[in-house]
């Protein structure tokens, strides 16, 4: 069995991407549904879950956000502003070219059918997902080198561009506030 990366893959182009734009506006604004919940246990590995446990220090339990570390901060400890990373379900398929297998590729942790717009969800913002409660983070959360080379140069400049960054659509950082259950189907809700 191959994996997502070693298939060839179709990747839109700006023109697509753009065409594409008004689903992703189209997110739910007040409640959505967790969609996919993945783990990176260590670098460029991922496992799907059904269930994620959230803790204050250690964010998704079991992912190696806390033990990776962070050259952003002056101690190389984990930023607990980047404790979690969400991405809009719709923006992700756009740039996955509708592949819902290459999700995970994106590297973010939950996959949310909801509006995650600075404009809905700005920082400080609390959702509840499952039994626990997240805050969005300031933090900005951009597309990378391994982003660009998974969906496309084109995908990459469309997440990141002047006149899409406040659509988040590469996602957002969040904290875990109360620790609790995620499960995939769950609703995210803002509090």
């Amino acid at each position: 069995m191959t994996t997502s990366e070693e298939r060839v893959v179709h990747q839109l182009d700006a023109e697509q991407l753009q065409e594409g734009l008004p689903g992703v506006l189209r997110s739910p604004a007040d409640e959505g549904t967790i969609e996919l919940i993945v783990r990176r246990p260590v670098v460029d590995e991922r496992e799907l879950l059904e269930v994620a446990e959230l803790d204050l220090e250690r964010g998704l339990v079991g992912d190696d956000w806390y033990a990776r570390g962070s050259k952003s901060m002056s101690d190389g400890s984990s930023n607990p502003d980047a404790q979690l990373t969400l991405a809009n379900a719709r923006a992700v398929d756009l740039v996955a070219a509708g592949d819902r297998e290459r999700w995970a590729l994106a590297g973010d942790q939950f996959y949310v059918d909801f509006d995650i717009s600075e404009a809905n969800v700005p920082a400080g913002t609390r959702l509840s997902m499952g039994t626990a409660v997240i805050e969005v983070s300031a933090l900005p959360h951009d597309g990378c080198v391994k982003f660009s080379a998974r969906f496309g140069k084109d995908a990459h400049r469309f997440v990141n561009s002047k006149e899409n960054r406040h659509l988040n659509l590469r996602g957002i950082n969040a904290k875990v506030v109360e620790p609790g259950t995620v499960r995939r189907g769950d609703a995210i809700r803002k509090l």
